[in-house]
């Protein structure tokens, strides 16, 4: 019975197949058709923010499938399909690829555009339970914070579990670790612990070399820092229940401070990950705004792009971002996918509508 089972498919496939490649002579299947860009927004200095595209699983990495193999998917069954469930953290290599953590599903993944190829990474002897900060070094290892086991795993560039950092006699040594940063020059870690209310700085071999911040609202205090970032020489740590931005020297000396809470542009309420571009400027995801700002070091509200929704530079609960020369990705987290933005410099286009 099995065998007339599955000889009656492969016929029913074969003349499926028959029948469109007949239709398809003849006109009788439509071609695909695509979403319309949306317009971009010019940005200060006759910049302009352009769409590039959103992905929310690997069917968009991968080569794309001829209709004789969909119709065999169709009919036989699809293969299973991993995709974005939760994703909160995002990062680049020098390979190109783009690597978002994903507490959703439990996993960290990688898409390669160049490539066209997809891979998840599940973790090593224990795996993830909550994935959150990223952070690549110079060889393209990657640094994964794990919230819920205390732990960092490390893995090297072709994907392959290497050590953990933060683990004591099967317990992570961090309660919450969130936000991570890397200064591959001095060969540094930075890991902000929510719970703990302070930034860890460590070896690359996982040994903690010191430590700074305290629960509180002064300067150089914390409720509840969460992404970290590491530029120059200066740390920048999302102080996200302060409502504002930290800024510290390498040695945790504090410099400066910007933002309040708010339910107007410029202010913070839910703040998520943050970038920095070539020109010192952060940019914040907020969660509640549902949008990115762009602030100057002085705290200066430049502008903003997003609004809630779920169309192309709309975005539901941001989480992460991250900005590679003049690539910018966000993390649609509620929408379950990645958004990549691209920098045009040079006079707007006709009908380009201002900065929102």
């Amino acid at each position: 019975m099995v065998e007339m089972n599955l000889t009656y498919r492969r016929w029913l496939v074969q003349v499926c197949i028959a029948v469109l490649s007949a239709a398809t002579l003849y006109g009788a299947v439509a071609p695909e058709t695509k979403a319309a860009t949306p317009t971009p927004l010019l940005l200060d200095g006759g910049r302009r923010l352009e769409y590039v595209r959103s992905f929310t699983s690997e069917t968009e990495v991968r080569k794309h499938k001829s209709w004789i193999t969909k119709v065999v998917d169709f009919l036989a069954g699809p293969p299973e399909v991993h995709g974005l469930v939760r994703p909160y953290g995002v990062a680049t290599d020098a390979q190109g690829r783009i690597i978002v953590t994903d507490p959703g599903a439990h996993v960290v993944h990688v898409f390669d555009f160049k490539k066209q190829k997809y891979r998840r990474l599940e973790g090593g002897k224990e795996e993830f339970k909550s994935p959150i900060g990223i952070a690549v070094d110079s060889q393209d290892n990657l640094y994964v914070t794990d919230a819920e086991l205390g732990k960092i795993f490390v893995f090297d560039s072709h994907g392959k579990f290497r050590r953990y950092i933060g683990n004591l006699k099967g317990e992570g040594y961090f309660k919450r670790p969130t936000g991570i940063a890397i200064d591959s020059i001095a060969k540094r870690l930075y890991v902000t612990d929510t719970l703990k209310n302070a930034v860890y700085t460590l070896d690359l071999d996982g040994n903690v070399l010191g430590h700074f911040g305290k629960r509180g609202a002064g300067q150089g205090e914390f409720n509840f820092p969460t992404e970290i970032l590491a530029v120059k020489d200066e740390l920048i740590v999302v102080d996200a229940m302060n409502f504002r931005v930290q800024i510290f020297d390498r040695n945790g000396g504090f410099k400066a401070s910007f933002g309040q809470a708010g339910n107007s542009p410029g202010s913070m309420f839910r703040s998520k990950g943050i970038a920095a571009d070539e020109d010192g400027n952060f940019y914040l995801a907020d969660a509640f705004f549902d949008c990115v700002q762009a602030f100057n070091r002085s705290g200066q509200l430049l502008y903003f792009f997003g609004q809630p929704g779920s169309g192309a530079m709309q975005f539901q609960a941001p989480a992460g971002v991250h900005i590679d020369r003049d690539e910018i990705y966000v993390v649609d987290s509620a929408n379950h996918r990645v958004q990549q933005f691209h920098y045009v410099s040079g006079a707007p286009k006709k009908n380009t509508p201002g900065a929102q």
